[in-house]
C-alpha cells in the first residue's frame, strides 16, 4: 500500500478553520503561534474568528490553508510517511514541507511573498475565474485560443471540470461560447483575480527572489508539482517549477493518474475542506482504480 498525502489549495477555507487543531495540540499551537510572529499580525484571530470575506483575501487566504494544512501534517500523532505528496496550486507548498524538503518556517515566508504579490497583480488588472463543466478538454482548450483577450485553462480538476482564468470580459466572453458548445455548466468563481494566467506574470519577480534565497532539499519522497504533474526530486527542478507554476495550469487531473499509475493506493487529504477527495474519487474511477480516500482536516 503507497499513501499519497495531498494538499488543498485557495477556496478550501472556512470561518473557524484550524481552531480545534488549536485548542487541542500544544504542538500545532506553538507552530501557529509561530505563524503569527513570522507574518507580523496574527492570522489566527482571522481563521478562528473571521468572516468569509475576511479570509476571502488572497494574503490572507493563502498562508492560512498553508498553516492550517502543514500542522497537520506535522502535528497529527502517528501520521505515517507518505509515499509520495502532491498539492493544488498552493497546496504545493504544504506538499513540500510535508516531504521534508523546505521548513515550515521557510516555506511560510514564500507563501506571504506569493500572496502579497498574486493580491497586488489582482489589484493591477481586474480578472477573475470561471468552472466549466461538462465539456471535453480539447473544446475548452479551443475556445479559450479563439476569444480575444487573455483567458486560458488554469485548472485541470479532473475529466469534464476545468478552470479558466484570465481578464473578466474575456472570461464571460468564453463562458457564452462554452454554453452554446454544450457545457452543462459555465460557473463564474468568487475569487479575488485571474490566478494561474498571464495576469499573474508581474509577480513573478518578488516571487523568483523569493524561491532563489530559500533552501529547498531534496525531499524524502517525490512530490507531483502542478507543473509538470511529474514525481521531481531534484530541488532545483522544484523550484524552477514553483515559479513556473504562478502563470501555468494546475495539472491536477495528470497528478493523480500519475500517482496512481506508480502504485498510489491510499489518498489522504491533510487540509481545510474535502474537494481534492471528491476530485480524487472522479479520477480514480475513471482510469478504473480502487483506492482509498480520506481526510483530516
Amino acid at each position: 500500500m503507497k499513501k499519497a498525502y495531498i494538499f488543498p489549495g485557495q477556496g478550501a477555507q472556512f470561518p473557524g478553520m484550524g481552531r480545534d487543531l488549536y485548542e487541542g495540540s500544544a504542538e500545532a499551537h506553538s507552530l501557529m503561534e509561530k505563524a503569527n510572529s513570522i507574518l507580523g499580525f496574527r492570522i489566527t484571530d482571522i481563521m478562528f474568528g473571521g468572516s468569509d470575506e475576511d479570509l476571502r483575501a488572497t494574503r490572507v487566504t493563502q498562508p492560512a490553508i498553508f498553516i492550517h494544512s502543514t500542522a497537520l501534517a506535522l502535528c497529527t500523532p502517528d501520521l505515517a510517511h507518505p509515499d509520495m505528496v502532491g498539492g493544488h496550486s498552493l497546496g504545493e507548498f504544504s506538499a513540500l514541507v510535508a516531504a521534508g524538503a523546505v521548513s515550515f518556517e521557510d516555506a511560510l515566508r514564500l507563501v506571504a511573498v506569493r500572496a502579497r504579490e498574486m493580491q497586488l497583480c489582482c489589484e493591477r488588472v481586474p480578472g477573475t475565474m470561471a468552472a466549466i463543466i461538462g465539456l471535453p478538454t480539447e473544446t475548452i482548450e479551443q475556445i479559450c485560443a479563439g476569444i480575444p483577450g487573455v483567458v486560458v485553462p488554469a485548472n485541470y480538476n479532473c475529466e469534464g471540470q476545468i478552470v479558466i482564468s484570465g481578464e473578466s470580459e474575456a472570461v464571460n466572453a468564453a463562458c457564452e461560447k462554452m454554453k452554446e458548445a454544450g457545457a452543462k455548466r459555465a460557473l463564474p468563481l468568487a475569487v479575488g483575480g485571474a490566478f494561474h494566467s498571464p495576469l499573474m506574470e508581474p509577480a513573478r519577480a518578488e516571487l523568483a527572489k523569493a524561491i532563489e534565497a530559500t533552501e529547498v532539499k531534496a525531499p524524502l519522497c517525490p512530490i507531483y508539482q502542478n507543473v509538470t504533474a511529474m514525481p521531481e526530486t531534484d530541488p532545483a527542478l522544484i523550484k524552477e517549477n514553483l515559479l513556473k507554476q504562478l502563470t501555468s495550469p494546475v495539472r491536477w487531473t495528470q497528478s493523480v493518474k500519475n500517482m496512481l499509475a506508480d502504485g498510489a493506493t491510499d489518498f489522504i487529504e491533510l487540509g481545510p475542506g474535502a474537494v481534492l477527495q471528491g476530485l480524487v474519487k472522479r479520477i480514480s474511477a475513471a482510469e478504473g482504480k480502487e483506492v482509498q480516500i480520506s481526510g483530516i482536516s
